[in-house]
C-alpha cells in the first residue's frame, strides 16, 4: 500500500497517538524529549499520575503515563504490555538508530533494506526505558 493515502472508509482516519505505560517517567521523558526532540504539547492526569502528550513530528503524539506503585517490572509475568511495538518515522533510519546507540540505548535489530510487499525500506528496532520495542521506518 502506498505511503501516504487517505482512509476511505474512516474521515480523517491516521495515527493521533500511541499510549506507553512508563516504568521510569524521568527515564522516558529523557528518550521521548529530549533524545528523540518530541515537545510535550499537553500534560493532564492527577497528581498521582501524570499524563503528557508528545508531538511526534508529524502531528501524530507519543502518550506517556506516569507508572503507579503496582506497576510491573518490564518483563515480569505481570506486565501488561500488548503493543509488540511502534514505529517511528526517520528519513535515514542508519543515522537515527546511531542517535539513540550513543545515546546508551540497546539496539536489538539492526538497519536493514527490506522489501515488504512491494515497498522498499530501512528498519531499526531498539528499546525504550519501560521495555517498549520501538523502530525506525524509512521509506525510499
Amino acid at each position: 500500500m502506498p505511503v501516504g493515502t487517505t482512509n476511505k472508509i474512516v474521515a480523517g482516519g491516521g495515527c493521533h497517538h500511541i499510549a506507553v505505560q512508563t516504568r521510569d517517567w524521568e527515564a522516558s521523558l529523557r528518550l521521548y524529549r529530549d533524545v528523540l526532540g518530541m515537545p510535550v504539547v499537553a500534560q493532564f492526569g492527577s497528581p498521582e499520575r501524570k499524563v503528557w502528550l508528545l508531538d511526534m513530528g508529524d502531528g501524530s503524539h507519543i502518550e506517556l503515563f506516569q507508572p503507579k506503585a503496582d506497576t510491573p517490572a518490564p518483563g515480569s509475568p505481570a506486565a501488561n504490555d500488548p503493543v509488540g511495538h511502534f514505529a517511528l518515522t526517520a528519513t535515514d533510519t542508519r543515522a537515527a538508530t546511531e542517535h539513540v546507540r550513543a545515546a546508551g540505548y540497546t539496539i536489538t535489530v539492526e538497519p536493514k533494506d527490506v522489501n515488504l510487499g512491494g515497498m522498499n525500506v530501512t528498519i531499526s528496532f531498539f528499546l525504550g526505558p519501560s521495555g517498549e520495542s520501538i523502530e525506525f521506518f524509512q521509506v525510499h
